[in-house]
């Protein structure tokens, strides 16, 4: 199966608790086409509270079974990267997996110990998925499978709905 890999790199902010009680919040808000000279897990900007981070690099690897959803996300009205994090500590919190399938990435949502956030697509990943679209892409028709009638009367091979006496489990006390 063809598949190409992308890199690309992980951009997270980290907003200040609302109550006393809470903790800081820790959510994935872009991705880059291209990796920096940064460390992952390094703090790039701080504003009012609020920390911008760099989380490193990951790959996205496009499958050329999957053309059809990655074609469905370019063709939405916001293409979408999907970003799924595991932690809320910007030093220790753990990229599991960037995606451009939608599917792949609402799947990754069902799963309560990870963030996940769909961020826009850049136009320079955009071009690129759009090109291995455009090479690996078959379309498979829709082709609705047709019920086969059946006959109340012919005789099938399946069991009895009711079973004979001697075919029944019998109880037979148990010898000790």
């Amino acid at each position: 199966m063809p598949q190409e890999i992308l890199r690309v790199s992980v951009l997270a902010i980290r907003r200040p608790p609302v109550t006393k009680w809470g903790s800081g919040e820790l959510r994935p808000i872009a991705v880059l086409p291209q990796e920096p000279d940064a460390a992952a897990h390094t703090l790039l900007h701080t504003q009012d509270g609020v920390e911008t981070w760099y989380m490193g690099g990951r790959d996205m690897v496009l499958y050329s079974g999957d053309t059809g959803h990655h074609n469905d996300n370019l063709h939405s009205g916001r293409p979408s990267v999907w970003v799924a994090m595991r932690g809320q500590d910007p030093l220790r919190a753990e990229i599991v997996d960037v995606t451009a399938d939608p599917y792949e990435g609402e799947g990754y949502a069902s799963d309560l110990d990870l963030m996940v956030e769909a961020v826009p697509m850049p136009e320079a990943i955009r071009a690129r998925v759009a090109d291995f679209i455009a090479a690996h892409h078959v379309d498979m028709p829709f082709k609705k499978r047709k019920r086969v009638p059946v006959d109340p009367n012919a005789m099938t091979a399946h069991a009895p709905r009711v079973l004979q006496p001697e075919d029944k489990w019998v109880n037979t006390p148990r010898k000790r």
